[in-house]
């Protein structure tokens, strides 16, 4: 078995350690540690965390290989950090069946870059109408916990309730894509000021805070658990820290692009600034970091949404929603949260590693850095600054908001099961 010495790294930030990986664990963690036979990575300083996790990551495949596949997406989660990701539900054919779950979780084994849960899909389709095999896909070689129709609501209360019930028995989760459809037809950005200067069709924060409002009483009814993907609005915040503060079982998730662009940017027309949910004002971006901060919104997800060129390069109207996002994702989090004075770098592991993992109940990943823990690794080059280049990206699709813009920090080395994936930067 092979051995890895990572010497001179400061572990969540803090105290300059060494780390000694034997085979697929860590096997001791101390100072003056002696290399032996192992392979020596100099570290130099640099931040070691716990693999990341990310809970919301779309994979495209099968169906739309044109903009990812497993093999690249996880390629490019390695990159940024990332040791698993949760794989949406929303393919061709959709994942609502044990079948179509278990094969993305089988190539997802085969890709050896990063692991794969799947998640099944609530709705037969993503149609809201009747309840997918929930129990089978649960019951299936993929294990799936996490349940969504993200890029569709499940607006329909009743369908909502019984999904929540349905889950409970199992200890799995609803992860809720919170748009209230007649709120949002035709909408282009987000409502406000903005949108009425441009001329485009308003998204109201009510669209959003509505949905997470009614379903946070009804997992309260129902005793189950809740979890509310890309949190958008200051309203939000405002409603998710009331259902915790009354003991309600929800969690949320806010995205990278979210903590930094506003709709602002809209005002150039350019696609790539078109996202589900829109980008919101700086009013609500403030309010997300600092929720973030305080600890409600547990997790950063990176809604990962690779589309080929042509959906993109086109019209704002008739483009496609959604950005790449896990090659960036911890750099973003640097620049918003660790640069300033949110968080400290082992707050950053909190959510982005330790917390995305309880919450799909994924086990062997977000766990200490420390003997016997499994050795699922990323070191970061929080010095490093540099433009974001989306030609050197690993995924296959280039619809980065953040082509040409600086932003800090740099994974160099990430360990799966103690084995590198990235090495200096680069595809191991």
């Amino acid at each position: 078995m092979s051995k890895t010495l990572i010497r001179g790294a400061k572990v969540l930030g803090g105290e300059v350690q060494d780390v000694l990986i034997d085979g697929e664990t860590i096997a001791q963690v101390g100072t003056g540690l002696e290399a032996g036979d192992a392979t020596v990575v100099e570290a130099g300083g640099k931040i070691l965390l716990p693999g990341l996790v990310d809970l919301h990551t779309h994979l495209r495949e099968p169906g739309r290989e044109d903009s990812e596949t497993v093999l690249t997406g996880t390629r490019a989660a390695a990159c940024g950090g990332y040791t698993a990701v949760f794989a949406m539900a929303n393919t061709f054919p959709v994942a609502d069946t044990a079948g179509v779950v278990e094969q993305v979780w089988r190539l997802g084994q085969e890709s050896g870059y990063c692991d794969v849960q799947p998640i099944g899909a609530v709705t037969v389709g993503l149609e809201g109408k009747q309840l997918a095999e929930l129990g089978a896909m649960h019951d299936s070689a993929a294990g799936v916990k996490v349940f969504s129709d993200d890029g569709k609501c499940v607006d329909d209360a009743v369908i909502m309730r019984r999904a929540l019930e349905y889950v409970k028995a199992f200890g799995g989760v609803v992860a809720q894509h919170a748009q209230e459809p007649r709120l949002t037809e035709g909408a282009q950005m987000n409502e406000g000021v903005v949108s009425a200067e441009l001329g485009l069709g308003g998204w109201p924060a009510v669209a959003e805070e509505s949905i997470i409002a009614r379903d946070v009483l009804l997992a309260e009814h129902v005793g189950s658990r809740v979890h509310i993907c890309h949190l958008s609005t200051a309203g939000s915040v405002e409603i998710v820290r009331w259902a915790k503060s009354r003991g309600i079982d929800v969690t949320a998730e806010v995205t990278p692009h979210h903590l930094l662009l506003t709709d602002e940017l809209v005002r150039s027309y350019n696609p790539v600034y078109k996202v589900n949910p829109p980008l919101r004002t700086e009013k609500d971006v403030m309010a997300l970091r600092e929720a973030l901060a305080d600890g409600t919104i547990d997790i950063v997800a990176t809604d990962h949404a690779p589309h080929p060129h042509e959906d993109k390069d086109c019209e704002w109207a008739a483009a496609a929603m959604g950005m790449v996002g896990l090659e960036t994702a911890l750099s973003v989090v640097q620049q918003t949260m660790v640069e300033t004075g949110l968080l400290d770098w082992a707050g950053v592991a909190e959510r982005m590693s330790y917390a995305p993992a309880v919450i799909g109940r994924l086990e062997g990943h977000g766990r200490p850095v420390s003997a016997g823990e499994p050795a699922n690794l990323t070191l970061v080059d929080a010095a490093y600054r540099g433009q974001v280049d989306p030609a050197g990206f690993a995924s296959r699709s280039r619809n980065t908001p953040y082509q040409g813009r600086e932003l800090p920090g740099r994974v160099t080395h990430t360990f799966l099961r103690g084995r590198a994936t990235v090495v200096d930067g680069k595809l191991a």
